[in-house]
């Protein structure tokens, strides 16, 4: 998996973050003592297995090759991880390690202070893993985080449903998976699964709906100029509604959550729904969450998002992002040179060959070896652009206006010019109140 010249068009503030080889070179961390007890506390979000094991066997390595380190771990589901974080940060005490997703939030933390800036730290070893996914943790040229996966949002759908509905191959164009979903309730199944009483799972929709419809430049473009009431992100709205209107998703889909015993996830991995558009770290949810914990087996494929006839946008342009680690800004250099071996090569081919992401450390695509994961590292190799999630890539407060105008869409609250308008005014007024 070769990402490093990997085009991605993120919003942080009003620049696009590229693939950059090279970073400043530097001094590099500097280490306690022996005899010198330092503590290390790192907040994650992989709290279920095997990735929890994986993540403490790490830790637990390195500990035992540095006596005097003690790494406190906290791990958390996604949504309660969050919550921790703002208040953590609220507080002026920010984990020494934590996950990010970069864009606007870690672009917010760094004007805060709350995250150090890491060239001179990590310059010795950084270039071992892919500049593209280090990209999105580079904030204004300056380093504030190290990437550990990267991935793609499609759909991830069941075959035995599908084939009993009669639809004999996943739909390549948004038309034919409206049909495909008329056929699916004809069928007697739920066709979609959507836990959108989180918000962040319905956003993917419009966002890749926007994507196809106004392609790649013109994503940037809105990401400059802070527009959405352009005509393709009005008709992205418009196909989105066109699905929502066919009543797809399960009862009570605007209250449900995403991984729950009773969540979205759990409605595919228990056979449930036919499909669920969602990133690259749902394959394992689907086993996680289903009542049997073994998910629905071989029947799980992934699919691309459709394409949009007349847009301008091709099936070569994704949405997604990936996940790092990012280095509060009291942390000791232990926390720099943990990143450090977590960054080498016998992990990332640990967590390849995990089955449940795709490792960034330089040489280790090859330990991917789950067919379905394998298929979705082929899909970003063969990608034109990334689009980073839109709830990710601006700030948070107009990520939170995306996620609240959808659900309002989804909801039939809004229209898909209300939907526009109010993103473009929050996008406005942020560039607005920085110039």
């Amino acid at each position: 998996m070769n990402l490093s010249s990997k085009k991605w068009v993120a919003a942080s503030g009003a620049a696009m973050l590229l693939a950059s080889a090279a970073l400043a070179g530097g001094a590099g961390a500097v280490l306690a003592q022996d005899d010198e007890k330092v503590t290390v506390n790192w907040w994650h979000i992989q709290h279920t297995e095997p990735l929890l094991s994986v993540w403490q066997d790490v830790a637990n390595e390195y500990m035992a090759e540095h006596p005097n380190v003690e790494i406190v771990i906290t791990p958390r589901e996604n949504e309660a991880f969050k919550a921790a974080e703002t208040a953590n940060m609220a507080a002026g005490d920010p984990p020494d390690i934590f996950q990010t997703w970069g864009g606007g939030g870690l672009k917010a933390q760094a004007e805060a202070g709350y995250v150090k800036p890491i060239d001179d730290l990590v310059a010795d070893w950084i270039d071992g893993v892919s500049a593209g996914a280090n990209s999105l943790y580079n904030v204004d040229g300056t380093q504030y985080g190290v990437a550990f996966d990267q991935g793609m949002v499609g759909f991830w759908y069941n075959k035995d449903l599908f084939e009993a509905a009669g639809i004999d191959e996943f739909p390549t164009t948004w038309a034919g998976l409206l049909e495909a979903v008329q056929k699916l309730k004809e069928s007697g199944v739920v066709p979609i699964a959507l836990g959108e009483g989180e918000k962040w799972p319905g956003h993917f929709y419009w966002a890749y709906l926007a994507i196809r419809n106004c392609g790649a430049d013109v994503m940037l473009e809105a990401a400059v100029d802070g527009d959405f009431n352009r005509e393709c992100f009005i008709k992205a709205g418009q196909d989105l509604q066109d699905l929502v209107e066919l009543d797809p998703f399960q009862p009570d889909f605007l209250a449900a959550t995403y991984v729950e015993p009773t969540g979205s996830a759990a409605q595919v991995g228990n056979g449930v729904a036919a499909m669920e558009l969602m990133g690259h770290w749902a394959f394992n949810n689907f086993k996680t969450y289903s009542a049997s914990g073994q998910g629905i087996g071989d029947a799980l494929a992934f699919a691309n998002f459709p394409e949009v006839e007349g847009g301008a946008g091709t099936a070569g342009d994704l949405l997604g992002g990936g996940n790092g680690f990012a280095v509060g800004a009291n942390a000791p250099d232990e926390a720099l040179d943990f990143l450090r071996y977590f960054s080498t090569l016998d992990v990332g081919n640990r967590i390849g060959a995990s089955g449940q992401l795709l490792p960034v450390v330089i040489g280790s695509a090859d330990s991917v070896v789950e067919p379905t994961l394998s298929q979705l590292v082929g899909i970003l190799e063969d990608s034109t652009s990334v689009t980073l999630y839109l709830d990710q890539a601006y700030s948070p407060a107009v990520g939170e206006v995306v996620n609240d105008s959808v659900q309002e869409l989804f909801g039939g609250r809004a229209t898909p010019e209300e939907v526009a308008a109010q993103i473009t005014e929050a996008a406005q007024a942020e560039m607005a109140a920085a110039s």
